[in-house]
């Protein structure tokens, strides 16, 4: 079913039935946005803790706004063996109720947008027809300034702007405005003595005069008329003067009072619904629902918390307990003990760090009381509320597993850092690997494989590592570079090597590393090594045209080489760079 502004008073005892009715709900929530900042693969980063995710999408995702809220509630039919269904779609907007309500500001991501209109989304339902709705803290507000009203109506009937005791009393009348409110008053006394006319449409003012015009017309007609304030359609104000009796002013004061309490259910519109949601205790299921839940709560209920707690050293946690929301306990020392003052820090003693401790404890405790309906001032040390936490310890500076349990499994996790940037993780369900390292493909700032794959890398890293003598290399490249023979015999030759990454020795110089690293098996390998070039044929020659060449080169190699060059060098070894 689908609900907007316009049918949502005419439909609203059907939803309240279908939640009262139903065994659970499902909720989801359309946004005109998702992420103001980063994108939303690093919003959702895997490994970020409860807390992380919390504070990322609170930062970043509650400027957008949930415009379409869609219930669906199940009811299961014993007789037939079967669920039955109702859904709605809300299209909700936060349309100002009054020019004292809050103008709400939100944006609007490009991407969710498209998204949402190429899905066939009617915008115009939200913008023009949407359901207006007000938090706790806004209609807390709202209906004071209700109240407000009501105990300050007497005889000229309910209005604004009235003082508690305007009827006991003459107003005091700026000196410019007196002659407006003379004016006023006169056309008052001309209805009064009119046997025709019964009511007078005062022109359009401002505030400070309507107040003005209500204050004195409360002092000096107490009865026998009636005032009330009206709108033009151009959203001027005006007031209306009715001359009634005592009886039809009481008649108009109390449907006035059902119109006021009307457009104040009005304006709370859509967060009735979620009022009732929340009542009815029952269970509440969603798909991946946490910014639906922050949403929820942010929009209808309150704005949303930040964390409480920031610090658990003894001595910070200790002072921010003395703070909102929560309170100190009141605590004495039994007769015969001393007592303690924490103004006058007794720090790393161990009865005064266990009395702390103990006051701690008891600040958070109440403090979970205070979610009760009623709230409780007191939580007992045996309370239910707290039993969660039994026997579990917390594990201090660890931030992957949170506490240890001891009647219970544990977060079974384990960490070993490699270093400052790199650690082994073991899960102790095999299958969840894979969702890991699928989740890492998508992360800007971390990466992640598998242990074999760690193994294998490292035993190809130690493998295409080849150190030479570093005097020896340089030596090499110079002659290479120099000598029109060597090059000529480089270019004429094609070797094929047994192993794509062949060990290198200090008898042996690959003028090739980057081929050797990319583990090609048929490349120009260019190594000069007496083995190799008898093990090798000639791309070109044949076999015997080939070895005569291959002594000729090996005869011009050994007349160029320098004594303690290649084969008895003892210079230093280093190893063979990664790029060139």
């Amino acid at each position: 079913m689908e609900i907007i502004r316009s049918n949502f008073k005419s439909n609203l005892q059907k939803v309240y039935q279908a939640i009262e009715e139903a065994d659970f709900f499902a909720i989801d929530g359309e946004f005109s946005g998702i992420s103001d900042g980063p994108s939303v693969t690093a919003l959702t980063n895997g490994f970020d803790t409860p807390e992380e995710r919390y504070q990322k999408l609170k930062k970043h995702s509650m400027d957008f706004l949930l415009f379409q809220f869609g219930l669906c509630t199940f009811k299961y039919d014993y007789t037939d063996s079967k669920y039955i269904t109702k859904s709605f779609n809300f299209y909700v907007f936060p349309k100002p109720f009054n020019r004292s309500s809050p103008d709400v500001k939100f944006v609007c991501q490009s991407s969710s947008i498209d998204f949402l209109a190429s899905q066939g989304f009617d915008f115009n339902k939200v913008f023009r027809n949407g359901i207006p709705y007000l938090n706790q803290e806004e209609e807390r507000q709202l209906r004071e300034q209700y109240d407000e009203k009501r105990l300050q109506s007497n005889g000229a009937g309910s209005l604004s702007y009235v003082s508690p005791n305007s009827s006991k009393c003459p107003v005091t009348i700026p000196e410019d405005q007196k002659k407006f409110i003379d004016q006023v008053v006169e056309k008052i006394e001309d209805l009064l003595r009119s046997e025709e006319n019964k009511n007078l449409d005062l022109e359009p003012c401002t505030g400070f005069q309507r107040k003005l015009i209500y204050q004195t017309l409360s002092w000096k007609y107490p009865k026998g008329i009636h005032v009330e304030t009206l709108e033009t359609e151009k959203k001027e104000r005006y007031i209306v003067v009715s001359k009634v009796d005592e009886e039809e002013r009481k008649r108009r004061e109390q449907q006035k009072h059902a119109k006021e309490q009307e457009e104040l259910n009005d304006a709370v519109g859509f967060s009735r619904v979620i009022h009732a949601i929340a009542n009815s205790g029952k269970l509440v299921i969603g798909h991946n629902m946490l910014l639906d839940v922050m949403h929820t709560v942010h929009q209808f209920y309150c704005p949303l918390p930040a964390d409480i707690i920031n610090n658990t050293s003894l001595a910070e946690l200790e002072k921010r307990l003395k703070e909102t929301p929560f309170n100190p306990p009141k605590v004495e020392s039994a007769e015969g003990f001393p007592s303690y003052d924490t103004a006058s820090e007794q720090l790393h003693e161990a009865g005064y760090d266990a009395y702390i401790t103990g006051l701690c404890f008891i600040s958070m405790a109440d403090y979970l009381g205070s979610f009760l309906s009623p709230p409780k001032i007191h939580v007992s040390a045996r309370s239910k509320l707290i039993e969660p936490f039994f026997n579990k310890l917390f594990l201090m500076r660890v931030m992957d597993i949170p506490y240890l349990n001891l009647e219970g499994p544990d977060c079974n996790i384990q960490i070993s850092w490699i270093d400052d940037t790199s650690a082994f993780v073991s899960l102790s369900q095999p299958e969840q690997v894979q969702i890991a390292v699928n989740t890492s493909k998508y992360a800007e700032s971390y990466r992640i494989q598998t242990y074999a794959e760690y193994v294998g890398k490292k035993h190809k890293e130690k493998q295409i590592k080849r150190k030479w003598p570093e005097e020896s290399w340089k030596e090499v490249e110079r002659k290479r570079l120099n000598t029109p023979c060597i090059s000529y015999a480089l270019q004429n030759h094609c070797y094929r090597t047994n192993s794509p990454a062949a060990t290198s020795t200090a008898g042996k110089r690959s003028l090739s590393p980057s081929l050797a690293e990319a583990g090609m098996e048929a490349s120009v390998s260019g190594e000069i090594s007496d083995p190799e070039l008898e093990q090798t044929d000639s791309c070109a020659e044949s076999p015997s045209e080939g070895r005569k060449k291959a002594k000729k080169f090996k005869r011009m190699k050994k007349d160029l080489s320098p004594a303690g060059s290649v084969s008895d060098s003892s210079a230093k070894l280093f190893e063979v760079p990664d790029t060139w």
